[in-house]
């Protein structure tokens, strides 16, 4: 890209389609770096909240402020009419699995079938949601070109996957390492040059098949040795041994030993599907596997603490400092504590009390004391105070109390 080319990228919005925990932290971080932004959205309450300066993701650090400091030069918009005067669209929706985890492309199809008739000679289109291995040439591609335009030729693609973690969003786009990886390598090239200007490092890849990969094996490595981790967990429990101690000791510049404990979020338990479905890879199959089985395995604790009575479930977000229970594994361990007779109830410091009944159907947790068993789900040290005096039915999956107690043991 030459000088003027640059400078007139730099002058032409960039639009930002899907505006939820990946999409709208990246629409500030390019406002930050002075360039005007289309936010889009088919939501169009969470587009009038935005209207209307309200940010839908408070938990966000600096995502308020930003808003806020540019808010004259980002647009939210529901109509694809008025993403026309920008050069660059970023595609960022989400991608669910079906019951039968087979990737559901009902967003990314919507999207690309309103992008086509738009998209213009030396537009730009970036996606960056997680995909399976050969979406962008088989399927975004032939999508986008429907409307006329030639990839290569007319227009520019890129895939660019998103490597945030909610609630450090901001950061990770500003700090952390962009892939891009082009249909062609003009496109590679012409994609690194738009995410120089606001990310501070842009590592282009061979193409986009190559950067779907470099996502997916992110996800598998952290899926596979949550897995290991778990088993690892078992083994030092039969034996008597502290696997917190062992981790300790164990981790260094040749060893990453990953904490124990369920997998939720909508990342690390949807990513090997992409693979589990279309190749033969059985290591990647089995710590599936074995990830979803630790809901057995914290049942079978629980029961051996108190086969009845009332459970207090602490955590129940899939993490810790993200509110989201749509992705949580309480879900699922609520559901098989209810089948078994158990009455339960929970507390979050993200959930208000009406909110854990209403998100989770339990009621809330306020007395501990009162408890047969508590189960602490997530990291979260401000409850140790309160779990100290409790230690011996406390179920402490990410040991926050730390060293050995009754329920662990």
């Amino acid at each position: 890209m030459n000088r003027w080319e640059e400078e007139a990228t730099k002058r032409s919005p960039i639009s930002v389609i899907g505006l939820g925990k990946a999409g709208l932290p990246l629409l500030a971080v390019i406002a930050d770096a002075g360039i005007p932004v289309i936010g889009l959205d088919i939501n169009e309450q969470r587009v009038q909240q935005l209207r209307n300066g309200n940010n839908p993701l408070p938990e966000e650090p600096f995502l308020s402020e930003i808003l806020t400091r540019h808010h004259k030069h980002i647009t939210f918009t529901t109509s694809y009419e008025d993403l026309s005067e920008a050069t660059t669209h970023i595609i960022i929706v989400p991608l669910f699995l079906t019951e039968d985890h087979e990737p559901d492309f009902h967003n990314i199809d919507a999207v690309c079938a309103a992008l086509a008739p738009i998209v213009k000679q030396r537009d730009l289109v970036v996606l960056e949601t997680t995909v399976p291995l050969g979406t962008c040439s088989q399927r975004i591609i032939p999508a986008l070109e429907s409307g006329g335009c030639t990839v290569g030729k007319d227009f520019f693609f890129a895939y660019s996957p998103e490597r945030i973690m909610t609630g450090k969003a901001i950061s990770r786009y500003k700090e952390f390492p962009k892939i891009v990886g082009g249909a062609t390598p003009a496109c590679t090239e012409h994609a690194r040059s738009v995410y120089t200007q606001f990310c501070t490092t842009v590592q282009p890849v061979s193409d986009c098949t190559t950067a779907e990969f470099v996502k997916l094996a992110e996800g598998l490595y952290r899926d596979v040795n949550i897995a290991l981790a778990n088993e690892l967990y078992k083994v030092a429990e039969r034996h008597g041994i502290d696997y917190w101690e062992v981790r300790a000791h164990a981790r260094h510049a040749f060893c990453d030993l990953h904490e124990p404990g369920l997998v939720g979020g909508h990342c690390i338990p949807v990513y090997p599907w992409f693979l589990i479905k279309n190749e033969n890879v059985p290591l990647i199959a089995l710590a599936r596997e074995e990830n979803e089985k630790m809901v057995d395995y914290y049942l079978t604790k629980i029961r051996a603490v108190s086969p009845r009575g009332r459970v207090g479930l602490i955590g129940l977000s899939y993490r810790e400092g993200v509110k989201d229970a749509s992705f949580s594994r309480a879900r699922t361990l609520i559901e098989r504590l209810k089948k078994a007779g158990y009455e339960l109830f929970g507390s979050d410091p993200l959930f208000t009390p009406a909110e854990v009944t209403k998100e989770f159907g339990i009621a809330p947790l306020t007395n501990f004391a009162d408890m047969d068993v508590l189960v602490l789900l997530t990291k979260l040290p401000e409850y140790r105070e309160q779990l100290a005096p409790l230690r011996e039915k406390v179920i402490d999956i990410k040991n926050v109390l730390g060293g050995a107690n009754h329920a662990n043991a």
